[in-house]
Parts: C-alpha cells; sequence; structure tokens
C-alpha cells in the first residue's frame, strides 16, 4: 500500500503530460511547426534536466516504438485503402522500393566523399534516412486534403518504405557481422525474402480479418475494434515468425480492409485514428528520450546533420525521387510537392537506435546526425509543405472537425446504401440533381456540405467535395459510383 501515492503521482504526471502534448497540437497549427518536432524536442529536454529519463534502455524504446509504428501502419493502410492505392499503386511501390533504394545510395556517397565516412557508415547513415515516415506525413497533412494522385503517393510511399528500410537496416548489419561479398549477397536475399513473406502474409491475413470483420459477429460493439487491433498485432507476429516484414504486412492487410463495407465500421475507424494520434505522441515521445542535447551541442555532428539535411531535401531526393516519378502521370506542380514532402522522423529515428544497439563503431556520432537530420526536416520541410502545396498549384483543402453525427442503425447491412465523395471533374459536379442520370431505382436521401444540410431538391446543384448519401435499388445493376468521382488517367 505504500505505494499506491507514488504510483499515482506518477500516473498523474505522465497523463498531464499527454494533455499537453494532445493540446500541443493547437499549438503546432499557430506556429506553422508540426506536433511530432515539439514532443521530439520536449521529451529530448525533459531528458535532459531529468536524467534518470534519459536511462531507458535502447532495447525498451524500439519495443515501445515498434508497437506505436505497428497502430500508425495499420490506420494508415486503412485511411488510403484499396480502392485510393489501386490508383496509384504502381507509383507508390515504385517510389517506395526503388525511391528509398536510389534515396540510401545517394546519401552515402554524400556521406563518403563529403563527409569522409567509411562505406559501411556511410550505407548505414543512407539506409537510416532513406525512409519517410508515416507519422509525421499523416500528422503534417492532418485536417488537410489533398486532390489527385499525389495525396495517395506520399501517404503510400511512407508506408511502403518503413518496411524497406527496417528490412534493409536488418539485413546490413546483419552481413557487417560477418563481412565479404557473401554476407553482402545473404543480405540481400534476406531483404527480399522479408519484403515477399511480407506483403504474402498481409495479402492473406487481410483476407482472413476482413471475412471476419464480416462474418463473425461478436456479443458486443465495443468487441468489433479491439478484434481488429489484436488482428494487426497477430498479422505482424506472424510475419514476422515467418522471416518477413511484419510492418509490411501490416500496412497491407490494413489497406485491404480500408474500404470494407463491415458492422461498425466507423467505430473500428474513429477507434484506430485515435490510437494513431496516441502512437504518434508515445513513439517521438520515446525517442526523444535517447537524444542528448548537451552531447549534440559539444560535437560536431549538429553540422553536418544540418549540411546533410540540407542536401537530402533539396538535392539527393528532388534529383534521385525526381527521376522516378517522371513515368508517373502527375502533373508538374504535384511532382514538385512530392519531391519536397519527403518527410522524415520516427522510423528514421528507430532506424539510427539498431545502429546505436548494434555496437557499430562510431554509432553514437552517426545516432546524433539522425536526429539532426529528422528535426530539420520535420521542422523546416514539414512546416512549409502547405505553402509548397500553395506555390505548386496542389489543390490542398483544410477539412473543418464535424463533431456532429445524424444516421440511423439497422440490423443487417443495407445494401441499398451507398455514400460518395464528389470529387472535382465528376459529372456530378456542378450538376443538379434533376439532370443527374441516377435512374428510377435511385435517389439522393442527404447531402453534407461544409458540416451542414444542404435540402435535396431537384434545382440543388452539387459541388466537388459534397459528401453524398444515396439510396438505390439492390437489384439495380447500375453503378451510381462513377457519377461522382472522377477517374484520373
Amino acid at each position: 500500500m505504500n505505494d499506491v501515492v507514488p504510483f499515482g503521482v506518477v500516473i498523474a504526471i505522465i497523463s498531464a503530460a499527454g494533455l499537453l502534448a494532445v493540446l500541443s497540437n493547437r499549438v503546432s497549427e499557430r506556429i506553422r511547426v508540426p506536433a511530432p518536432a515539439i514532443f521530439l524536442v520536449a521529451a529530448a529536454v525533459a531528458s535532459d534536466l531529468v536524467p534518470a529519463l534519459g536511462r531507458v534502455p535502447v532495447l525498451t524504446v524500439q519495443r515501445v516504438v515498434t508497437v506505436m509504428l505497428i497502430l500508425l501502419l495499420f490506420d494508415g493502410g486503412m485511411h488510403i485503402g484499396w480502392r485510393r492505392f489501386r490508383a496509384a499503386g504502381g507509383g507508390v511501390l515504385w517510389i517506395g522500393v526503388v525511391g528509398t533504394v536510389v534515396t540510401a545510395v545517394g546519401v552515402a556517397v554524400l556521406a563518403h566523399l563529403v563527409f569522409g565516412f567509411d562505406w559501411r557508415a556511410a550505407l548505414l547513415l543512407g539506409v537510416a534516412l532513406a525512409p519517410t515516415d508515416p507519422a509525421v506525413v499523416f500528422s503534417v497533412l492532418g485536417r488537410r486534403e489533398i486532390s489527385g494522385r499525389s495525396g495517395t503517393l506520399l501517404e503510400g510511399e511512407s508506408g511502403v518504405n518503413d518496411p524497406v528500410g527496417i528490412a534493409a537496416m536488418a539485413a546490413l548489419l546483419a552481413a557487417g557481422t560477418t563481412g565479404g561479398w557473401h554476407a553482402v549477397g545473404a543480405g540481400v536475399g534476406e531483404f527480399a525474402l522479408e519484403m515477399v513473406v511480407g506483403a504474402v502474409v498481409g495479402v492473406a491475413a487481410g483476407y482472413a480479418l476482413s471475412v471476419a470483420m464480416r462474418r463473425v459477429p461478436l456479443p458486443s460493439g465495443a468487441l468489433y475494434p479491439l478484434r481488429t487491433l489484436l488482428g494487426a498485432g497477430a498479422i505482424y507476429g506472424l510475419a514476422s515468425l515467418a522471416h518477413g516484414s511484419g510492418f509490411l504486412a501490416v500496412f497491407v492487410a490494413g489497406i485491404l480492409v480500408g474500404d470494407l463495407r463491415a458492422p461498425y465500421k466507423a467505430e473500428i475507424e474513429r477507434f484506430h485514428s485515435s490510437l494513431a494520434s496516441l502512437a504518434e505522441i508515445v513513439a517521438f515521445a520515446m525517442l526523444g528520450l535517447t537524444v542528448s542535447l548537451t552531447g549534440l551541442a559539444h560535437g560536431t555532428a549538429w553540422w553536418v546533420g544540418l549540411v546533410l539535411a540540407v542536401l537530402l531535401a533539396l538535392g539527393v531526393r528532388p534529383v534521385l525521387v525526381g527521376l522516378l516519378l517522371l513515368p508517373i502521370k502527375i502533373s508538374n506542380g504535384e511532382r514538385l510537392f512530392v519531391m519536397w514532402s519527403g518527410l522524415k522522423g520516427a522510423v528514421p529515428i528507430l532506424l539510427g537506435t539498431y545502429i546505436l544497439s548494434a555496437g557499430v563503431p562510431g554509432a553514437e556520432r552517426l545516432y546524433q546526425i539522425v536526429v539532426v537530420v529528422v528535426a530539420f526536416s520535420v521542422i523546416v520541410q514539414g512546416g512549409l509543405v502547405p505553402t509548397v502545396a500553395h506555390h505548386t498549384g496542389v489543390p490542398m483543402r483544410v477539412l473543418q472537425p464535424e463533431p456532429w453525427a445524424l444516421g440511423m442503425r439497422f440490423r443487417d447491412e443495407p445494401t441499398g446504401l451507398h455514400r460518395y465523395d464528389i470529387t472535382a471533374g465528376a459529372p456530378a459536379d456542378g450538376c443538379t440533381i434533376a439532370d443527374l442520370p441516377l435512374g428510377e431505382g435511385t435517389w439522393i436521401s442527404m447531402i453534407n456540405r461544409d458540416g451542414g444540410l444542404v435540402p435535396v431538391r431537384g434545382s440543388t446543384v452539387l459541388q466537388a467535395g459534397d459528401e453524398v448519401l444515396l439510396l438505390a435499388d439492390p437489384d439495380c445493376d447500375t453503378d451510381p459510383r462513377p457519377l461522382f468521382t472522377r477517374r484520373h488517367p
């Protein structure tokens, strides 16, 4: 019983810190500094002021951040969904896999030629800094919605290249312990195996989870989100057990269930979105505890990291990833936007902790460089994303909160009920309801425009961004979706 009061104080302090982290999102919007940067810096300052916080074992940090990444990647996959991914899947895989490899090589060449690192240290630095980060990308985009394929490319790239970077780092560290070209070949083979097995497990497990979500009822609505949460954890474990990338498997599974019509789907999505927000806070706070600002200030890593960050943002990514974007059918403005918005975050720092725990010579300095590059990327690049979107002509709109919901619950799935978001350039955009070729068995029952209800009349003109609730005769073979969604070339 003597531990009750001290433990209560610990709970109160942690909860108060969490509340401040949640409220910092409002501060982030005002000062235009992404929230992850605030979490990272605040935790680093706290670890310097209270040295006991900085003594958290690196292995503990890695395990906690791994769990947080599972939550982030599954939620990110659900947010993208199969329809959006299918429209830009080739481009996502192209820049997510090949783009990560060429970026790693580009950074390694710079680190070797400009800063004099040996090739192994340069490659470790390149692999650590190659992946973009879903936590930062989703946080920076936040309530902003990007029209066109560029938003899907960014979100998909950040989800795909994290497993690629983690698998590449594991293979590189394993190859470094044995040495020789045979070890390099074995590392490449291990990397390919992790990618293939992770993708296969993700598809199979995602399909199984989809079937369970639709066909296996549970006694309480509160259990449905828990099922998907535990399913995501099980998918990661199964993929890892099969020597595959658990992160890739979780991301793929999230994509497959993203567009699924299933019982309590809205509650499942809100649950995972809340968990992802918590995961972002925990991941950056834990990683911030591993950073010593005092040690960083007294060394040379800060200026090396700063120069490398500038070269990466203005040279390596625009040139190498820009070349890879040429075959993808997007506008020049979207291409420039994607080239700028390759944001670094929790995953590069996590990869830096792998370098620390592997005992690589000069590991502390390499880790400090990674932290500086990430800080520059989150604060400078992330803060300028809305400005770059404006100047490159990429349509970006802020989604206002809609805290009120109006709806009805059904015991059986309403097969004739559909919800569509009208995209710019779709046949319904600028068309009156009376002129819309819906057919006799289909009618619009509700329209949500900018958070308010719009009267449903024949003279009502539909607009891009409207959310439409539509009732259709289940026996009607006509698919109304093309009327509300513009197909991209």
